[in-house]
């Protein structure tokens, strides 16, 4: 009897203590738990590993709270009591389950009572509370999601659905309704991120269920949304901008770009920090700042022309919103042609550069201007020494359709009238440019954007000789999603270059000399998103080429000039891609690529044809062959090689390597070692070849200091075939025979750059040193001469050693300075070294080309940026720039040049800036 009451007695402990296992079970909310300092995000994930909740609260606001407790099955709302007790943190739990925190707001999940008797049924006003609507089998946003605390569900919701789906969309800005480049958007479990491209598009593929979808942009507030993730759908996001000076927002979408990313040798600046350093004349130019970056030099003082890791000027892209510009700067080369208050990125490639991009060889400068605002109208200006600017730009239709004018000019005459030297107070100059952008969304997959672009520039310089030069382009670009894993753009370019030069001082050789450059291009980007590991672009592009050589006429009726005209150029320059970039494992990435490019030269033409074997002069010429109109009498392809790989040492450190093949079929000739308006365009033909060139790179990367300082070491080297030098005593212009007067040359350059940035911070800025060579060879029997003996020598743009310090310091929200600090080794010259006799008359000889330099250049500039009050009701808001350009006033030779005076060989030094330039900006936008 009791062995049976012991075995009842055990039964019923067991049986109470099971009924007591099952309730906690069946209810979720007790916790227990010993949280020691626990951030309140640890305190979040082990609360929601345990029950049902799910937390929302903005991590910003809770960074600083510590919790310290320790429960034992107590109730959620009891132990956030605990938690929240001395703090000004509120919380609200819904029938969900979901618990909102907030900092010093009190919270309701509830709708006000009548909310649905004063609100329409409309489908917006449903969007808005649904956040989503159903279309075409997936869920969409209509209206872009802005908080952080919603939970989106994205897709068609199907019980038991397993596997994986995408998820798509835009990012915009909030205040602006413009699109933002290169803004990280990832969740960290699984780790899958991407990064949103030129049109503000993202692109992900990820488990389904429940997701945190975090996105972070320079200059903007790092954001997260809440998303469950059923099937394949949409979510557009706008992101305010940040005004606090928050380290995080800059540093982490840094670390994405230097350490993780896997594109090496691009730089990539926005235009708050082009405008921080100072340049001459006090205008702010994103060319200058370009030359500012490691690899990136000029040949001198007042030349916008880029000679980029040993290459030549005319061996850089140049692109304005898709659009080839030839002549990239104003006024003899002091400013750049692009108004910086219509530009919203410019990047540049300087070596694994992209299989979309073709035709040069050293680097691609990509430059990209705004939308306009779509939520309101705005404007910027500005006003100084030399020149004015003014920008309007607003909505057609809000959140739909924008519009983008801006303008610039010039009323430098009143300087050049009080320079003491007649040469110069005797000179005109002046230029303008004109900026106008159209974008319209159509629909959710259909958006359209047009260009236009005018500038003009016309200047006489002490003399009776006036030039003047037109850049012209037009672009209509049309994107259409075809799905969330795929968008095409279809893009139509216009671009045209030409200049004159006129004469009419001595109505006897009184001549006018021009020439023009058409381009029309038509291309298809596609950009394909297969899986989380895989992205995938290809496409198509054609370019038509008709190139005016050059006319010469008569500029009066007394002239004795005879008229002359050049041969029109035609050729058609075609190209297929492909690229895929692939992420083996979490720290290995490559990216492969291929492009072919087709290059056709055609009639109506012309062709001498020469003696084989044997040097080609007028002396050689052995026949001419007649080509009729579209007859093809030339044509090169060949393979273009794209190859990249990124490999992730560690959080904080990476390796990367690549190497690119590229071809270009269009020649610069030019009589100067910088770009000038009089410099000539040639097309490959039967007689002179395309230029071919190679490079590897490899490059170190690694981030300091919790992400707020940036090191990259970048190694090259470059193999370089078939460009052009010039014979000894050649003549450019209006030289119907010009393959006799050139030489094809083969080059090397090599070196290494370092760059240390600091991003954030009251002082930041970047510190550059590049060590680089650059030599060139002439040996081919066609040319009939030898260039120092067959051996390399420097190129015109050797400059071995160069260093340069920007840096920026924050003294408060009004007030920050700006120092920019230049060194560099003189460029290489050929000078003339002792006097002969020969058939009693006296000659010069000169040095092997390039054997000597000029002296070194150093540069120091200085610059005071005081902002308006930061009232935000104003009726506009203003700044003023106090600068000083050449502060120690250093004569920096931009030549060397040598008369014959009284029987002796003099030599002197021409300096563009020999004293330090003041100047004053006032800037404003509204």
């Amino acid at each position: 009897m009791i062995f049976l009451y012991r075995t009842l007695l055990a039964f019923l402990v067991l049986f109470c203590c099971s009924l007591q296992s099952q309730a906690q079970q069946n209810n979720p909310s007790l916790i227990s738990g010993n949280f020691q300092s626990a951030t309140f995000e640890e305190f979040a994930r082990q609360v929601e590993a345990q029950t049902g909740y799910h937390f929302y609260f903005d991590a910003a606001a809770v960074d600083s709270l510590s919790i310290t407790l320790k429960v034992q099955e107590q109730a959620l709302p009891a132990v956030l009591r605990q938690a929240f007790a001395g703090t000004d943190f509120q919380f609200a739990i819904d029938a969900r389950q979901q618990v909102f925190v907030s900092k010093g707001r009190q919270l309701s999940v509830a709708l006000p009572k009548g909310f649905f008797e004063r609100e329409e049924a409309t489908a917006e006003g449903e969007s808005q509370l649904a956040g989503v609507q159903l279309r075409a089998e997936e869920k969409v946003t209509k209206k872009a999601a802005g908080s952080e605390l919603k939970l989106y569900e994205i897709g068609i919701k199907r019980e038991g659905a397993t596997g994986k789906a995408n998820i798509a969309g835009h990012l915009r800005d909030a205040k602006t309704g413009e699109a933002i480049i290169g803004a990280a958007v990832f969740v960290e479990s699984p780790t899958i991120g991407t990064i949103s491209d030129e049109f503000g598009y993202y692109s992900l593929t990820l488990p389904l269920g429940r997701h945190e979808l975090k996105v972070k942009a320079i200059g903007l507030q790092n954001t997260r949304r809440q998303i469950m993730l059923h099937s394949n759908g949409k979510l557009d996001i706008e992101i305010a901008e940040d005004v606090r000076t928050l380290k995080e927002v800059l540093v982490e979408a840094e670390k994405d770009k230097n350490v993780s990313g896997l594109q090496m040798g691009v730089e990539k600046l926005d235009i708050r920090t082009i405008k921080q350093v100072p340049t001459a004349f006090g205008e702010v130019d994103i060319l200058r700042v370009v030359l500012t970056l490691p690899g990136v030099k000029s040949v001198g003082e007042g030349s916008t022309g880029m000679n980029v890791r040993g290459g030549s000027t005319d061996q850089n892209l140049v692109l304005f919103n898709d659009a080839t510009i030839y002549n990239p700067s104003h006024l003899f080369g002091f400013f750049s042609a692009f108004n910086p208050d219509i530009l919203k990125t410019v990047e540049l490639y300087k070596s694994g550069i992209p299989a979309k991009y073709g035709g040069r060889l050293s680097s691609v400068l990509e430059v990209t201007s705004r939308e306009g605002n779509k939520k309101k109208i705005s404007g910027a200006g500005g006003i100084g020494l030399l020149t004015s600017r003014l920008t309007l730009e607003g909505p057609i239709k809000t959140d739909k359709t924008s519009f983008l004018i801006g303008g610039r000019s010039t009323y430098s005459d009143w300087l050049l009238k009080k320079i003491p030297n007649k040469t110069y107070s005797q000179s005109t100059a002046s230029f303008y440019d004109l900026n106008a952008h159209i974008s319209h969304e159509v629909n959710d997959k259909n958006t359209l954007y047009l260009n236009g672009y005018l500038s003009k520039d016309r200047f006489q310089l002490g003399s009776d000789t006036l030039y003047r030069f037109t850049n012209q382009a037009a672009s209509l670009k049309w994107k259409h999603i075809f799905q969330n894993k795929l968008y095409g753009v279809f893009t139509g370019v216009y671009s045209h270059y030409d200049y004159d030069m006129a004469s009419d001082k001595n109505p006897v050789t009184a001549s006018k000399l021009t020439f023009g450059i058409d381009q029309s291009n038509l291309q298809a980007d596609f950009s394909y998103f297969p899986t989380s590991k895989h992205t995938v672009d290809f496409g198509a592009s054609s370019i038509l080429y008709n190139v005016n050589s050059g006319t010469l006429t008569p500029n009066s009726a007394e002239s004795l000039v005879m008229p002359d005209k050049l041969q029109t150029e035609r050729a058609v320059e075609s190209a297929l891609y492909v690229s895929d970039r692939y992420d083996i494992t979490p720290r290995l990435s490559v990216l492969v690529g291929l492009r072919y490019s087709f290059f056709n030269a055609m009639g109506p033409r012309t062709v001498n044809q020469y003696a084989p074997g044997v040097p080609k002069t007028e002396g050689t010429i052995q026949d001419t062959a007649v080509y009729g109109a579209g007859d093809s009498f030339a044509t090169y392809h060949g393979p273009e090689y794209r190859l990249s790989a990124r490999y992730s040492l560690n959080d904080n450190s990476s390796v990367k390597l690549s190497f690119n093949r590229l071809r270009q079929y269009i020649h610069m000739l030019s009589n100067t070692t910088s770009m000038s308006p009089t410099d000539v365009w040639k097309l490959s033909d039967s007689n002179i070849k395309p230029q071919v060139g190679d490079q590897v790179a490899l490059g170190y990367y690694r981030n300091f200091r919790a992400n707020t300082v940036e090191l990259s070491v970048e190694g090259y080297y470059k193999w370089m075939q078939d460009f052009l030098d010039y014979k000894s005593g050649a003549s450019l212009i209006m030289n119907h025979h010009i393959e006799t007067d050139v030489a094809s040359a083969e080059g090397k350059a090599y070196g290494v750059e370092v760059m240390l940035k600091k991003a954030t911070g009251k002082l930041n800025g970047w510190v550059s040193y590049t060590y680089s060579r650059t030599l060139v060879r002439v040996d081919d029997a066609q040319t009939g001469e030898k260039i120092n003996g067959g051996n390399f020598y420097p190129s015109n743009f050797d400059k071995p050693h160069d260093f340069t310090m920007i840096s920026n310091y924050r003294f408060s929200q009004r007030f920050s300075t700006s120092l920019n600090f230049t060194y560099s080794t003189g460029r290489p010259i050929t000078l003339p070294i002792a006097k002969y006799t020969m058939g009693n008359s006296q000659r010069i000889y000169y040095s092997d080309r390039n054997a000597y330099r000029v002296p070194d250049y150093l540069r120091m500039d200085l610059a005071l940026n005081i902002e308006g009050n930061h009232k935000i009701k104003k009726l506009a808001h203003s700044s003023w720039t106090l600068a000083v350009y050449n502060l120690t006033g250093r004569k920096n030779p931009y030549s060397i040049y040598f008369k014959s005076e009284e029987g002796r060989i003099r030599g002197y030094k021409m300096s563009i800036f020999g004293q330090p330039i003041p100047t004053i900006t006032y800037n404003f936008k509204f």
